[in-house]
């Protein structure tokens, strides 16, 4: 099996209301791509590890998120939502002339990609789902510390208060994004989330600062309880879904254990795997172990088309994997999380 090459993309701005959507469309751009939407404060950097490792017969367009990498931010006065962050999966397709889409996304963006998937299910054809299904559910101090947030940067914007946020050393950034991840990401992997949030200090000479907008951090959260969750899922039936947990993450939570089993019954193009000492950005330290579940889903729910097979046994073998540890969800096994 070739693989995509982390240096074979095409930069893209997608035209928005407020701005422009940035990414990369990695690999094959004659047909339609798996659109991959990082997680919260992160950027498309997050799949750097993970890219290299898929089928080269597939384009993946990653898009970093509004506010984040080299997006645009929104307007002055305006908030970060959820539901802002959902609108720009059809406006991604809207661009492309995408009927269908195919999904894979980490924490936020597999949030997103569940709550797209509920909303339009006949538009999505498959979805990956990395450490995540529903949110965390939120408390009522999150809700007051954000809107007080809100309110500040409001008030600095209209006083033209604005300066520099803190800034770093290149040796200090990768401390300060681990520390920042709750050490999910190692200083050693940083980097690649690094190359596309930082901005050089005007006032600190050999000094960087994270771009990113800063509202983002207090964006307007979405509260999916189990039951909500249960009805989305009913929405999906059938779909064929990959979640990937890492066994040290708390992020698929008890609350998504219905609409996982939701998802689950019935459903032969459902898979579940657990990486064993997983952190939350598991594709980024376990890309490989990732890979190894993720390809094979790949492979069978978008096979190369029939006018990109060559006769060459060697590359046309099919590839048979070592499928030890599978796991279909069901209740019974509700242990497994």
């Amino acid at each position: 099996m070739e693989r995509l090459s982390l240096s074979d993309y095409e930069a893209v701005k997608i035209p928005v209301p407020w701005g422009h959507i940035s990414g990369r469309w990695y690999g094959n751009r004659k047909e339609r791509p798996i659109l991959a939407i990082h997680g919260w404060l992160d950027n498309l950097g997050t799949f750097d590890r993970l890219i290299p490792l898929l089928p080269d017969y597939i384009g993946v367009l990653c898009i970093d998120l509004p506010g984040h990498g080299r997006s645009s931010h929104l307007q002055p006065g305006m908030c970060y939502s959820v539901y802002d962050y959902v609108f720009v999966i059809p406006l991604v397709m809207k661009e492309y002339g995408w009927s269908k889409v195919s999904l894979m996304g980490h924490s936020l963006g597999g949030v997103l990609s569940f709550i797209y998937a509920s909303l339009a299910p006949h538009t999505v054809d498959m979805i990956v789902s990395l450490d995540i299904l529903l949110p965390l559910r939120n408390d009522i101090d999150y809700m007051a510390l954000s809107i007080e947030k809100q309110l500040l940067d409001v008030e600095r914007q209209k006083l033209g208060n604005y300066s520099e946020p803190p800034s770093y050393t290149h040796s200090e950034l990768g401390k300060v994004l681990a520390k920042g991840s709750f050490n999910s990401v190692s200083p050693e992997l940083a980097k690649h989330l690094l190359h596309r949030q930082l901005a050089k200090s005007k006032l600190y000479p050999e000094r960087f600062y994270f771009s990113r907008d800063i509202r983002v951090k207090y964006y307007h959260y979405i509260d999916i309880d189990q039951a909500l969750g249960a009805e989305m899922a009913r929405r999906i039936r059938k779909k064929p879904y990959l979640i990937i947990k890492g066994s040290l993450s708390p992020y698929l939570a008890s609350h998504s254990y219905e609409a996982i089993s939701i998802l689950a019954e019935d459903n032969p193009h459902f898979e579940f795997h657990e990486v064993e000492n997983g952190t939350h950005h598991l594709h980024l330290h376990a890309a490989e172990e990732c890979a190894g579940y993720i390809v094979p889903f790949i492979q069978h729910h978008r096979p190369p088309a029939l006018t990109s097979w060559t006769l060459s046994a060697k590359e046309d073998k099919p590839i048979l994997r070592n499928r030890k540890g599978f796991f279909v969800w069901n209740k019974k096994k509700r242990s497994k999380l």
